[in-house]
């Protein structure tokens, strides 16, 4: 068994937890959060041992791996003592909003050999992840376009919104992270974005936005295109096309189910849309940890890595500074 500590116990932390009792490979040993009240409770339903100090966790021999799903401004400090102890760890993402602290970290850690896994879930998701094997398989042939439209049901709260650096640090890294791991080794060369808000003028207190779009251009010349929206009255729309000069692959939406209704009124009426991440990537979040198995019991390299989360941050600095501009950014990773 693979003893872990999970660091963090929010709602993404229990669901991390929680996927992780049901795992057949994972023992979650140690459970941690500043909120002591939440950390007993969680400790109890899951049978795990509660912890006042990470430390505590890091100093413990049998734990394997340390799994990170604390808030954002603790992820780097959390990796640095971590790998000091040699372990092994899976960190949500982004890894911070300051590239200047992401990269001091990558310059501190380097010869310490870090193994870590980021929470980079979407390349997990079952559908998302066919298409870059049939990608790979030549199916569509040359890739030429990239689409993925990615839109919230209801924006979540200011608090939140406050802390979270904005809709390309904290919504559209998801899609920058996606757009890297279908071009491979063709990186992005340049992008160009536009915001605004059209319904919710909270987000203008807050100098944020509940509408993002990004045109970027691969190194090759692939034209790939971003839509967020952090509503959507029709749930979670998640949907990925690529664009081939053989043909086209799309990653559709999820429905709570696949029946479809017919009556004299309507045609074709479908369940409503999977109403947000936990549900939507369910499948994907299992498969993380699958592959957090194989990394830790066979050495096989994750789909998604540190340098994975530091590039997606680059790619949403560089949006900002479009949209700051007004100019197309040359991309410098």
């Amino acid at each position: 068994m693979i003893n872990i500590a999970l660091i963090g116990l929010g709602r993404i932390g229990q669901m991390h937890g929680e996927n992780l009792l049901l795992h057949n490979d994972f023992k979650l040993k140690y459970v941690f959060d500043l909120d002591k009240k939440l950390t007993n409770r969680i400790a109890k339903k899951f049978s795990s041992i509660s912890i006042n100090n990470p430390k505590i966790a890091f100093n413990d021999k049998e734990i394997d791996a340390i799994f990170i799903a604390s808030s954002t401004s603790t992820h780097i400090k959390l990796i640095e003592e971590a790998v000091k102890y040699k372990k092994v760890i899976f960190c949500e993402k982004p890894l911070d909003l300051s590239i200047e602290k992401i990269n001091n970290c990558k310059k501190k850690i380097k010869n310490l050999k870090p193994k870590i896994q980021l929470g980079f879930n979407r390349r997990y998701d079952p559908g998302h992840y066919s298409l870059k094997k049939d990608l790979n398989k030549g199916i569509i042939g040359r890739l030429e376009k990239i689409i993925i439209t990615s839109r919230d049901p209801s924006p979540p709260s200011i608090k939140y919104l406050k802390v979270s650096g904005g809709i390309f640090k904290d919504m559209m890294i998801h899609d920058f992270d996606l757009l890297r791991f279908y071009l491979d080794k063709d990186e992005l060369d340049s992008i160009f974005s536009t915001a605004t808000n059209m319904s919710d003028k909270r987000f203008d207190k807050i100098n944020d936005y509940e509408l993002a779009s990004c045109i970027l251009n691969s190194k090759s010349g692939v034209q790939c295109i971003i839509t967020n929206s952090r509503h959507c009255s029709f749930g979670y729309d998640q949907r990925v096309e690529l664009f081939g000069s053989k043909g086209m692959l799309i990653s559709g939406n999820k429905n709570l189910n696949e029946t479809e209704v017919y009556t004299k009124s309507n045609t074709a009426q479908k369940k409503p849309l999977q109403y947000f991440f936990i549900e939507r990537y369910k499948e994907a979040y299992k498969m993380q940890l699958n592959d957090l198995s194989k990394f830790i019991k066979k050495n096989v390299n994750p789909l998604s890595t540190f340098e994975d989360g530091r590039r997606a941050l680059i790619l949403a600095i560089a949006a900002k500074q479009s949209l700051k501009t007004k100019k197309q950014i040359k991309i410098k990773f």
